[in-house]
């Protein structure tokens, strides 16, 4: 598929989503919007993708919303906004429930919007300069579509700091707000993403996708109690399967699984 907006770069069992609109700091529309979902559908289902990496090309991750975009959409009606806004959470949406892995590596800026598709992967790392600002209510609206993945990594009261404020922090402000996992000097930062890459590229394939699901469901779906024999009924599933047999096998024969590339 062409893209307008974005480009996949595809290397050894890692996908790179890269966000391409440089001129204006990545910042996203509707086009770009539908892109990532497609792509985000696509590239779950191709077996030889075991992480996905969203990153933005040139000197920002995503500067948020397209200035002109937003100038259509405060003419919208509110069956166009509805519209509008759902399919961002769906953009959203669908990076949080992707079946793979997914890294998010952040630097220049991440505004407003920005922040949900950061928010919504697996991990954010980023660099020590980056600026990260929840900057809404400066303009009278709510960062009302990536509240749910924000909150879910920054919880509650830091949410009402960042989001009531809409001031800007960096990057080691983000990790203490548990925005990103971890921020580093920019020299860092790739290397930090290759210790990433190699630690998901050694565990087992399909017990990382089952360990995605088992997290979703006992976070978010079922309860405490449902959840004991929820998972009681996975370990035994997984330890029987192939990739469970071949894993413990190779633990107790002191060698490394089928899935680990010498």
């Amino acid at each position: 598929m062409q893209y307008k907006t974005i480009e996949i770069e595809r290397g050894d069992r890692v996908a790179t989503v890269w966000l391409n609109r440089p001129e204006i700091r990545n910042a996203f529309n509707e086009v770009m919007i539908g892109e990532l979902i497609s792509a985000f559908k696509e590239l779950q289902q191709v077996e030889a993708v075991q992480i996905i990496v969203l990153r933005g090309k040139g000197k920002a991750f995503c500067a948020g919303a397209d200035l002109n975009w937003m100038r259509d959409v405060a003419t919208y009606s509110y069956e166009q906004n509805l519209k509008e806004s759902l399919q961002l959470s769906e953009c959203f949406n669908t990076i949080y429930n992707c079946q793979v892995p997914t890294i998010a590596v952040v630097h220049g800026a991440a505004i407003g919007g920005a922040n949900g598709l950061l928010a919504a992967c697996d991990m954010a790392i980023c660099d020590d300069e980056t600026v990260f600002s929840l900057s809404e209510v400066k303009i009278g609206i709510v960062p009302a579509c990536i509240s749910p993945f924000v909150i879910k990594r920054v919880g509650e009261y830091g949410s009402k700091e960042l989001m009531l404020t809409g001031r800007r922090i960096n990057g080691k402000e983000a990790e203490w707000f548990r925005l990103v996992n971890k921020s580093l000097p920019t020299r860092d930062l790739n290397d930090y993403l290759d210790k990433l890459k190699s630690m998901l590229l050694t565990s087992g394939p399909k017990a990382v996708g089952h360990c995605k699901v088992l997290i979703d469901q006992v976070s978010n779906k079922i309860t405490l109690q449902e959840a004991l024999t929820y998972t009681a009924k996975m370990i035994a599933e997984i330890r029987s399967s192939d990739e469970g047999q071949e894993g413990m096998a190779a633990f107790l024969e002191k060698r490394k699984p089928n899935w680990v590339k010498e």
